[in-house]
């Protein structure tokens, strides 16, 4: 009896997760819903507010509930070496996390988790990806990848952090109908960025304050296509395949040279990975025929990985796959470089599109 307002706490929490996660996947007229009078107005009220902060609210509060867990596990040890009289702390302990636990997962859905049953962005968009087989497929754009980044390198211009930022916000308000362009775009440089660096992490979302964090340590000509693809998110973008074709939509309809180098190279560095994979001597055929300046910069990024390199990235690598894999990208982190083909049918259909404004689900 002394548990049963904390077991009906958490069995009401667990009726509410369980009904969202078996509702949204089958009713798109809720994921409107959810769109348009949830997901919305909470990511411009956070952005309005913390996104006046210039440090990163989120990496704070992932910092003190990283000290919270440390304390709770050292707390279950003590009870447990003293079982016999702290049964009921142990017990209540358990409980406690559990129900917070549970608490912070209903806010993540409610703030951001309803955007991963949103149609993709090559359904909206109806894109369409059946190109021959699909090694040419990859072959090919690969080849147009290189045509584009030796016609672009020689124009590239190094831009700051805050440069970067302030362009990509005012290209997602004058080239796509994204609901949250006016106040809801904002990204900072992490607090984390030197132990990102370790973990091969470029960016992320933050579910709970709306804000946009990004490794402020990345090469300039990696900037504009990350800071794109984490206000992808912002945007109400949850799968990473999509954040990745829209940054790189966006980035190469813009007339900024420095953010139509970084697109390409970006997915170029996707597509030859997998072109590789099919054909190494085709591959380096391709990787031959780019310019000095993209050359200097794989040499760059080649220098970063061999710096960083670890094998603490793995297990990073592996507990971000199972999380998109438990949020609807059963693909998990292979997700990221399907962009290959979406963004190959884009640059097919790129004339086509009936409007020049980019929409968004």
């Amino acid at each position: 009896m002394r548990y049963k307002k904390k077991l009906i706490i958490l069995f009401l929490l667990i009726l509410l997760l369980t009904a969202i996660q078996y509702t949204l996947p089958y009713y798109p007229e809720i994921v409107t819903f959810y769109d348009k009078y949830v997901f919305r107005p909470f990511q411009t009220l956070r952005n309005v507010t913390i996104g006046l902060i210039p440090l990163s609210i989120g990496d704070i509060l992932y910092i003190i509930g990283g000290v919270l867990v440390l304390v709770a596990i050292a707390r279950w040890l003590f009870f447990l070496i003293k079982i016999r009289t702290h049964t009921h702390d142990f017990l209540t302990s358990i409980l406690h996390s559990i129900i917070s636990l549970a608490i912070l997962y209903v806010i993540f859905v409610l703030g951001w988790g309803g955007n991963y049953y949103k149609p993709s962005l090559t359904t909206y968009w109806d894109l369409d990806k059946r190109n021959g087989a699909y090694n040419s497929s990859l072959i090919s754009y690969d080849a147009f990848l290189i045509q584009k980044l030796n016609t672009y390198a020689p124009a590239y211009r190094s831009l700051t952090f805050r440069q970067t930022e302030k362009r990509a916000r005012e290209y997602y308000r004058q080239y796509t109908d994204s609901r949250t362009k006016m106040y809801g775009l904002n990204v900072k440089p992490s607090i984390f960025g030197f132990f990102m660096q370790h973990l091969g992490i470029q960016g992320y979302y933050n579910p709970f304050t709306g804000e946009a964090q990004v490794n402020s340590f990345l090469p300039s000509f990696m900037l504009p296509f990350v800071i794109t693809h984490e206000m992808a998110h912002q945007s109400g973008i949850a799968a990473e395949d999509d954040a990745n074709l829209l940054a790189y939509v966006l980035s190469t309809t813009t007339k900024d040279s420095s953010f139509n180098y970084s697109a390409y190279l970006n997915v170029w560095l996707y597509t030859h990975a997998r072109v590789r994979a099919v054909d190494t001597h085709m591959a380096n055929t391709f990787k031959k025929q780019l310019n000095p300046i993209t050359k200097s910069h794989l040499d760059t990024l080649r220098a970063i990985r061999r710096k960083f390199d670890s094998g603490v990235n793995d297990y990073s690598s592996f507990l971000y796959d199972e999380y998109l894999k438990l949020h609807n990208q059963k693909e998990g982190i292979e997700t990221y470089d399907k962009v290959s083909i979406s963004a190959w049918a884009w640059e097919r259909q790129r004339d086509s599109m009936s409007t020049k404004l980019i929409r968004l689900p």
